[in-house]
C-alpha cells in the first residue's frame, strides 16, 4: 500500500474573499450543489428508472459579529437597505484550501444571501451572523 505524503486541509489552510477582500472573521462556510433525483415507477414495484429535474446551489456563510456590520456598511455605501439587498451579478465567493502539497480553488457565482438573523444568549463570548445563501453555480478550478 503506498504511503501518501500529502496531508488533509485543516481550518488554517482556508481563505474566503468576497467583495475583493478576504474574510477575518470567518467562522464557517459551506455549500452544496444538489440535483433533484426521482424513481419513476410502472408496473411492479421496482423502479424503471431515474428521473432529474432542477440543479440546486446552496450555502450558509458564517462570520463574526464586527464582519457582518462592515458587509452591511459596504452594502449601505452601495444604495442597498444591507447585505440581502445586493444583486446576485455583484457577489462571487471565492474559497481558497491551501496547504504545503496542494492548492483548491473553488468559486461560487451570483450569490445572493437570504437572509440573516441577529441575536445573542447567555454566555456567549462573542457574536456570530450565519448568511445563508442560494447561487448560479459553484465552479472548482
Amino acid at each position: 500500500m503506498p504511503i501518501f505524503n500529502s496531508r488533509e486541509f485543516e481550518w488554517a489552510d482556508v481563505k474566503v474573499v468576497l467583495f475583493g477582500r478576504e474574510i477575518t472573521g470567518l467562522r464557517g462556510l459551506t455549500y452544496k450543489k444538489s440535483i433533484e433525483k426521482e424513481l419513476i415507477y410502472g408496473a411492479g414495484s421496482n423502479p424503471r428508472a431515474v428521473q432529474r429535474g432542477n440543479k440546486k446551489c446552496e450555502g450558509t456563510l458564517t462570520i463574526l459579529k464586527s464582519e457582518f456590520d462592515e458587509l452591511n456598511t459596504a452594502a449601505l455605501a452601495a444604495g442597498y437597505d444591507d447585505i440581502v439587498d445586493i444583486p446576485g451579478h455583484l457577489i462571487s465567493i471565492v474559497c481558497t484550501y491551501s496547504n504545503n502539497d496542494k492548492i483548491q480553488v473553488n468559486k461560487l457565482t451570483h450569490v445572493e444571501f437570504t437572509d440573516y438573523e441577529d441575536g445573542m444568549k447567555q454566555g456567549d463570548k462573542f457574536k456570530e451572523i450565519a448568511l445563508p445563501f442560494i447561487c448560479l453555480n459553484i465552479n472548482k478550478a
